[in-house]
């Protein structure tokens, strides 16, 4: 199973991003990323899949992972309703900041144990979780201050459960993650318009045909596959806000309303209509 980069497009002069209920049941996204990630899930069931580690998760689920270990989006194949909510850290945040602060001790021993991948457990979880979504549309500052009594009241009050006997290293070479980091950005800056196979195989600096084998085994999608799967995530992320479908097709870099409807279903099981109607 191929490993795919993801990159954080987070805003500048931060030392976290978030994401709230970012909705990807429908993608197989097996990915990595050099931030560290602390997730929180509500759902009836679902599936922990971190590193080699594979369980099952009932009520809801809250894991801290570590910078480069590859894992599945928590709410793959999920199709009751749920809630997520997903922080990533940056890795000089993590090993230099909490590190170096003795008031934030405890807080760096947790990130330290996410080399193995961790999930915490205790009775307090549920209202952890709350408050995680209650960061929601704060100042950055006051996100900062709430995200730090956050974490602090996990090292308190929750235990830990180590999913790997050791840290997990990724034998992904560094210039593979490099190439699929450069290619990612670049879909997630590009993806609202047309994009050809030519034009990212320069930007890898490989022929069309050498590029789309290499995507192929590297994220067991083709490139055009992969795109459509990326603009439909996006697609219904616009219908959730409001949008109309054909507003949802287009700028979601569609060029054709019938292509989009088609594509969606594909992949979603419904038509888009269908989906804006079952979310109204």
């Amino acid at each position: 199973m191929k490993v795919q980069l993801e990159t954080i497009t987070s805003q500048a002069n931060r030392s976290f991003s978030l994401m709230f209920n970012p909705r990807l049941s429908d993608l197989f996204f097996w990915h990595s990323h050099p931030e560290y990630e602390l997730v929180y899930i509500k759902a009836p069931s679902g599936t922990r899949h971190v590193g080699e580690h594979i369980s099952t998760f009932r009520e809801y689920d809250l894991v801290v992972i570590g910078s480069d270990i590859p894992h599945l989006n928590f709410d793959y194949g999920l199709k009751s309703d749920y809630s997520k909510v997903v922080l990533h850290f940056n890795r000089d945040f993590i090993e230099q900041h909490l590190s170096y602060a003795p008031e934030l001790s405890g807080l760096a021993d947790l990130f330290k144990k996410s080399k193995y991948g961790v999930v915490l457990r205790g009775e307090s979880l549920c209202n952890i979780g709350d408050q995680l979504f209650d960061l929601e549309g704060m100042e950055a500052f006051d996100q900062y201050i709430a995200l730090i009594r956050i974490l602090r009241e996990l090292t308190l009050h929750s235990t830990t459960e180590l999913l790997h006997d050791e840290p997990f290293h990724n034998n992904q070479s560094s210039k593979e993650q490099e190439r699929l980091r450069l290619v990612h950005a670049f879909i997630d800056n590009s993806y609202h318009r047309q994009i050809s196979l030519e034009e990212v195989a320069d930007l890898c600096h490989m022929t069309k045909e050498a590029f789309c084998r290499y995507f192929k085994k590297m994220t067991q999608y083709t490139f055009i596959q992969f795109l459509n799967r990326y603009r439909i995530t996006h697609a219904k992320r616009y219908i959730l806000s409001g949008a109309t479908v054909s507003e949802a097709c287009y700028q979601s870099g569609f060029q054709s309303l019938s292509y989009f409807n088609r594509i969606f279903k594909r992949i979603t099981g419904e038509n888009p209509s269908r989906f804006a109607k079952r979310h109204s």
